[in-house]
């Protein structure tokens, strides 16, 4: 189990370098403290959990979605669209900064339920 950890914490940091190398390469598209404020946005989805575990896990998992990210990112490239491939890639690139630094998908049991494991103090010595 530890390796398969490893490697999506590995995946997330790529993505997240891949998405830094986007950002430089899409012209005037956003200031960086724009980027930065986006970038930080889809933490503002932990203010679901206010209505239960499940509900903020369904949010939270909405926001931090590969996939979900690359419904704005890949439109944006195609159509050449700057603000879509700026806002898609800041989000996938924060999706993967979290899985990098190992914060998983949330399960509906509660925050520190993750695929990649339990977080915070309640990590010792437990898996999801």
């Amino acid at each position: 189990m530890r390796d398969t950890i490893i490697w999506q914490r590995v995946e997330g940091a790529l993505i997240f370098a891949g998405c830094v190398t986007l950002w430089w390469h899409v012209p005037d598209a956003a200031p960086v403290w724009g980027i930065v404020l986006l970038f930080f946005a889809p933490d503002l989805s932990f203010a679901a959990y206010g209505a239960g575990p499940r509900v903020g896990a369904f949010f939270y998992n909405s926001l931090h979605s590969y996939g979900t990210a690359a419904v704005l990112l890949v439109p944006g490239i195609v159509l050449d669209a700057s603000w879509a491939q700026v806002v898609g890639a800041t989000w996938l690139g924060h999706a993967g900064f979290d899985r990098m630094l190992g914060y998983g998908l949330k399960s509906g049991g509660g925050f520190q339920l993750t695929h990649l494991g339990r977080i915070g103090a309640a990590k010792e010595g437990a898996e999801p």
